[in-house]
């Protein structure tokens, strides 16, 4: 589309809004038609450890999002000439998991826990136990659980339950809805109905110390939407939370609310059984659509499903690029001293292509980049941990590649589980995140660690909020009985500029000798856990 095409499909509300809340960054997007961004905006924050419980302040959701979408209409104002005044649909898109609990007049009950917080373990043991499937200390349900068996003073006052992208999508609209996507990182999803499994709400129901409180889980959980039907429109109200400066009206059609994990199978195209991807960010989580089901429970494997509801095997590390940004803002600090002025993207390519010079195990460096807990290897809290030994090979060339190893060692741990036990391969994943800004490094990295064919997209780098901006437009645009799948392919993904890289033999040994050491070291990053306090 050229600018008066897109000028006047701005003024006629041809365009969809996908706004996604990640754990660094709150971003938002405008797509038109075709699929093509034509205005974004963004607000950095920081999540904040206070009184044991890794949160953000609700009052700070709201800020990042007015100040994301006013960038984003400034965006469009300087672009095109017009004034955004209507949006045809709406997506919301957020981290999964965590605790946000509200009383029937609204109020929340105790500060957002998010999915960062190792805290529930009682809580996920009972219930894998109970519906021998695994719960994940991070799912919403194990919050719930957990607040239970600590008999916390809030939990009779409970009236509904909701993930942050649920939250947001119902101050909106007036929903408590999620996208089958996100809910099923808030109660195990059954494949064949497509909603919340019933024998385990029974169960969980029947639990004693359940029992006890008036309310009933299945009123408690939001409702389940698949990707393309109506989950409401944006109101009168919503509209103002929105847009401070009041230009927005309301009516926009709000497609179903969903996670990160959602919106990246979707700007992978990674829908279809079989397909693969992989999410790089601040936590780390692969995911494989899966044709049969798993052949027994794993701790380490969480199923849960597309936007569309087939079931998908999710390897999910805590922890990925926030050592790395330490370490850069370290580096920056430096050039600074030195009166040079580094700007995030050329600091991140220069100490990257420093690791193109590095000995492929990484010189025998070790890294532990566990800012917190981190489940694949059982490791309980954050503590950041860097090692050598006194004949190791102490480069720059060293240390920032075992960095990029560091960052996906728990995904490769919990991917061989799927490879060795399950026998479940994909040919090829598909890759996102902002450590994919600078090409090639971070992705032959990551494909010698996986010793598998990696995949990165243009959008690679931007892909959360705009995969949300795509499901909005699916609500708006998909034919009758179009499916996600055929509508992905044949009308977002017809021409995807895409590139792969193929593993490298000696990479892959250098890889494989790394993890071993990562491995025989995780004692040592135990004891640390142990002895040094917060």
């Amino acid at each position: 589309m050229n600018l008066v095409e897109i000028s006047q499909a701005i003024k006629d509300g041809r365009v969809s809004l996908g706004i996604e809340l990640g754990s660094t960054q709150i971003k938002a997007v405008l797509v038109t038609d075709d699929f093509n961004t034509i205005a974004s905006g963004s607000y950095v924050w920081e999540n904040q450890y206070k009184d044991g419980v890794w949160t953000y302040p609700l009052e700070q959701v709201w800020e990042g999002i007015q100040e994301s979408y006013k960038q984003l209409a400034a965006d469009v104002k300087g672009k095109y000439h017009e004034t955004l005044t209507k949006i045809g649909a709406i997506g919301i898109s957020a981290m999964m998991h965590g605790y946000l609990p509200f009383s029937e007049d609204g109020k929340l009950l105790t500060p957002f826990r998010t999915w960062r917080n190792n805290i529930t373990e009682p809580a996920t043991d009972k219930l894998t136990e109970l519906f021998n499937f695994n719960i994940p200390q991070r799912w919403c349900i194990a919050h719930l659980y957990q607040a239970v068996l600590n008999k916390e003073e809030h939990v009779d006052q409970i009236s509904f339950i909701t993930t942050l992208a649920g939250y947001v999508h119902w101050k909106l609209s007036g929903e408590k809805v999620l996208g089958i996507g996100d809910a099923s990182g808030a109660f195990p999803i059954d494949e064949a109905i497509k909603n919340y499994n019933e024998q385990y709400l029974a169960a969980f129901g029947q639990l004693d110390d359940v029992k006890k409180y008036s309310w009933d889980i299945r009123a408690v959980l939001p409702k389940v939407l698949l990707a393309g039907e109506n989950a409401g429109t944006l109101t009168a109200q919503g509209a103002k939370l929105l847009d401070a400066s009041g230009n927005l009206t309301a009516g926009s059609m709000m497609a179903p609310p969903e996670g990160d994990a959602g919106t990246g199978m979707v700007a992978t195209n990674s829908i279809r059984k079989r397909t693969g991807n992989i999410s790089v960010g601040t936590s780390a989580f692969s995911m494989v659509v899966l044709d049969r089901p798993l052949k027994q429970l794993h701790r380490d494997i969480d199923i849960v499903t597309t936007p569309d509801g087939s079931n998908v095997a999710m390897v999910h590390a805590n922890n990925c690029s926030s050592d790395i940004n330490a370490w850069a803002e370290i580096f920056k600090q430096f050039a600074g001293r030195l009166g040079i002025d580094l700007q995030p993207d050329k600091l991140y390519e220069a100490l990257f292509l420093t690791a193109a010079k590095a000995q492929p195990d990484a010189g025998g460096l070790i890294n532990y980049s566990y800012l917190s807990g981190e489940n694949i290897t059982k490791v309980t809290a954050g503590r950041p941990l860097f090692v050598r030994t006194a004949n190791s090979k102490f480069s720059l060339a060293n240390f920032v590649l075992t960095q990029l190893y560091a960052a996906f060692a728990p995904v490769k741990i919990g991917m061989d589980v799927l490879t060795n036990e399950e026998q479940i391969n994909t040919e090829v994943l598909v890759a996102q995140g902002g450590l994919f800004k600078t090409p090639i490094i971070a992705q032959q990295v990551l494909a010698n660690t996986l010793d598998t064919p990696i995949t990165v997209m243009k959008t690679a780098s931007q892909g959360g909020p705009w995969g949300i901006a795509v499901l909005a437009a699916y609500v708006r645009l998909a034919d009758k009985n179009e499916s996600l799948e055929d509508f992905l392919d044949g009308k977002v993904f017809e021409n995807p500029e895409t590139l792969t890289l193929n593993p490298e033999p000696m990479g892959v040994k250098g890889a494989q000798e790394f993890i071993k050491n990562y491995q025989d070291g995780l004692a040592v990053e135990r004891m640390a856990v142990d002895k040094i306090k917060e």
